[in-house]
Parts: structure tokens; C-alpha cells; sequence
């Protein structure tokens, strides 16, 4: 396995839970920082995924997550939908909500219990395959022959160039201001709240979002708007969109731009290299595919390398990407809204919010995307 991240990690329990031999190698130092909470949200059919190839896994997890009950949507102001869930103690978490770091700690827990074999702060640098096998070699110089590899380098992962795969996509025009917020002495009531022209952001999106110890707050930057200063700028707007806390500590802050981009091919020309997670594909976090789809591919991958059955995981998981990426793509138009139809839909739906509730129910819905069935991630 290459890469240490969650995808990874899961490969590498998913490997050895089926009896691999397995290295896992990453180029990071084990003790360097892990800045943000990026993925923030487990679905109940992961955390059963990480049941099945560690037992206890997805329950530890579960068990340090934050389960939000209540979703609002506001336009302008004005709330436009808002459902509270029925979640009780004791019964299957419909999901948990905590920063991917504290995902990443339990599966490198897990993979050190099952002693799995760890190489840090050595990265990939060359890659020689061929039909009998991979060999990595590493900056250090080191050789690791091996009849396969799962690459869950990341977006800019080194296999995939080594293997001669290219993305093919784009990323969004607009730009987003991410900001993680500590929870204050007296935490805010977790719910989930979605903005369309918030008033207090001069009529940007905002998404408000808890995890486990803070928040998210997400800002839609306008065209023409200098998305740096916006996130330099945080602590003079961040009171206005997030009033729960006037003394509000930001802990990491981020610009980003969307992107929809898949690998051209999930596997090499020899069949012994497996891309996984984001070397795969990179998703807007609509309906939050990416870590969740990414944990798929890492156990599809496993009975892939397992089964010999490599070149149906490549047709299956790419499959299962582009379905991911035409419904994260669905949502990212109507969040932009970049054509006047677009934008005349949701203003009428706003207004007939205040009569017929199933607008309110569309403006609340459209932004994460058609919901999947847990097996299409």
C-alpha cells in the first residue's frame, strides 16, 4: 500500500484481514502535523466496512463521533426547511461526524495491533512494472518488490504518474473558504445549517457544519472575489455566520476550488497496480463521497489483489466514480448557479417555500446531490 491516509490504512487492514502480506509505505514522517478537519463525515456503511476487516474498528469510531439530529435551510435569512431525525442512544449511528484525523489514528491503532508492516517518511520516487509484478523504490533508495500495489497517494499521487495514468476532468471556476472553528466553553447545538445568500456574509453560501470538538464553516466566494483575503479576513465576518460563539477560535483555514476529475484508468496496463481513494478520483464533498467511496475502493481493492480479479475492480470502482461524480456534479451547478435558469429556480422555489413545503425540502436537498444507495459509492 502506498499512502497512509485513511484510504490507505483501510487497504491495509482489508489486505491482511485477508491474509496479504502487506507494506504499507508512506512518505510523511508518522509524527508530522495533520492540519484541518477535512473529511468530517462517516457513513453507517463505512463504519460497518471497517467492522468487517477489523473487528471493533467502525465501532471505536462511532464512538468518538458527534450524530447531529437536526438540518436547516435558510434563504436570505429566512428558514426554508428544517428536519429534526430520530436518534436515540443505543441505536446504529445513521452516520458520525468527527475530523479525519481522529478516523486516521484508529486505523493506524488498528493496523499496529495487527502488525502490520509501516515504512514512513520514505517516498515513492520510481516505479517498475511489469507483467510478473511491481518493484517501488524510494528516496532513500530502498526496494520493495511486490506482486501488487494499491496507490492511495492522494490527488497528486506519484504511482499514478509512475504507472503512466492521467486525470481526466476540471475543476470548479469559483472558489471556497473553508474554516474550522473550536468548540467554546459552552458548545453550539449540533445541527447542520445551509445558507443561500446569507445576509451577514454579503450574500454568499455558507455551510455550517459540527464535527466532533468544532465546526466547519464553508464560504462560496463570488466571482471576482479575492478568496485569500476573504479567508484572511475570517475573524471579521466569521461572527456574522457563526454567532453561536462571538468569541469564536478559527483553528485552520484552507482555499479551495472543487474538483471533478477521475483516473483514466483504475489499474495499469499489467494489472498490478490499483488506484484507490483520491489517486483515483477527486469529488466535491457533496453527499460526502470522497473519503467514504475512497474506504470502498480500498476493500474492493483488497479481494481485487486477493481474487485476481483486478481488471473487474477497474471497470467496477471507475463505474461507481463516474456515478459520483455526475451526482456531486449535479450539486455543484445548482450550488453555483451559473446560468439564469438555475438561479430563477431556486429564487421561485424560495418563495414558494412560505407555502408549499416541498420547495423548502428541494432548496435543502439539491446542494449535497441525489442520494446514493451505500453499495454505489
Amino acid at each position: 500500500m502506498v499512502g497512509a491516509g485513511p484510504v490507505g490504512l483501510a487497504a491495509a487492514l482489508a489486505a491482511h484481514s485477508l491474509g496479504l502480506d502487506t507494506t504499507l509505505l508512506e512518505a510523511r514522517p508518522r509524527t508530522s502535523p495533520r492540519a484541518g478537519s477535512r473529511a468530517i463525515f462517516v457513513h453507517r456503511a463505512t463504519l460497518a466496512l471497517l467492522d468487517g476487516i477489523s473487528p471493533g474498528l467502525g465501532g471505536r469510531i462511532a464512538g468518538q463521533g458527534l450524530v447531529w439530529d437536526t438540518k436547516r435551510t435558510l434563504w436570505a435569512g429566512r428558514q426554508v426547511h428544517s428536519r429534526t431525525y430520530d436518534v436515540r442512544p443505543g441505536r446504529p449511528a445513521p452516520f458520525v461526524s468527527l475530523p479525519q484525523t481522529a478516523v486516521e489514528d484508529e486505523l493506524r491503532r488498528a493496523c499496529d495491533a495487527a502488525g502490520i508492516t509501516s515504512v514512513w517518511g520514505d517516498a515513492v520516487s520510481e516505479l517498475r512494472g511489469d507483467p510478473g509484478g511491481v518493484r517501488l523504490v524510494t528516496e532513500s533508495g530502498r526496494e520493495h518488490p511486490a506482486g501488487h500495489v494499491i496507490a492511495a497517494d492522494g490527488a497528486r499521487s506519484r504511482v499514478r504518474d509512475r504507472s503512466g495514468i492521467h486525470l481526466e476532468g476540471a475543476a470548479s471556476d469559483n472558489e471556497f473558504v473553508v474554516v474550522d472553528v473550536a468548540d467554546g466553553p459552552r458548545p453550539a447545538r449540533p445541527e447542520r445549517v445551509f445558507h443561500y445568500r446569507h445576509p451577514g456574509a454579503d450574500g454568499r453560501n455558507v455551510l455550517l457544519v459540527p464535527f466532533r470538538g468544532g465546526w466547519r464553516v464553508d464560504v462560496q466566494c463570488r466571482p471576482g472575489d479575492d478568496a485569500a483575503d476573504l479567508r484572511a479576513s475570517a475573524s471579521r465576518w466569521l461572527p456574522a455566520v457563526f454567532p453561536h460563539d462571538p468569541d469564536a477560535r478559527i483553528s485552520w483555514s484552507s482555499v479551495y476550488r472543487f474538483q471533478r476529475r477521475l483516473a483514466s484508468s483504475f489499474t495499469d496496463t499489467h494489472r498490478r497496480v490499483l488506484l484507490a481513494g483520491e489517486a483515483a478520483h477527486l469529488l466535491p464533498p457533496f453527499g460526502a463521497r470522497g473519503m467514504n467511496s475512497g474506504i470502498q475502493d480500498a476493500v474492493a481493492a483488497a479481494h481485487a489483489v486477493r481474487e485476481d480479479t483486478v481488471a473487474e475492480y477497474a471497470r467496477t470502482r471507475r463505474a461507481a466514480a463516474e456515478v459520483n461524480a455526475r451526482a456531486a456534479g449535479q450539486a455543484l451547478d445548482h450550488l453555483l448557479a451559473a446560468r439564469w435558469g438555475r438561479r430563477c429556480l431556486q429564487w421561485s422555489a424560495a418563495g414558494a417555500s412560505l407555502l408549499w413545503p416541498y420547495a423548502g425540502k428541494w432548496l435543502d436537498t439539491a446542494p449535497y446531490g441525489p442520494r446514493l444507495r451505500a453499495a454505489r459509492y
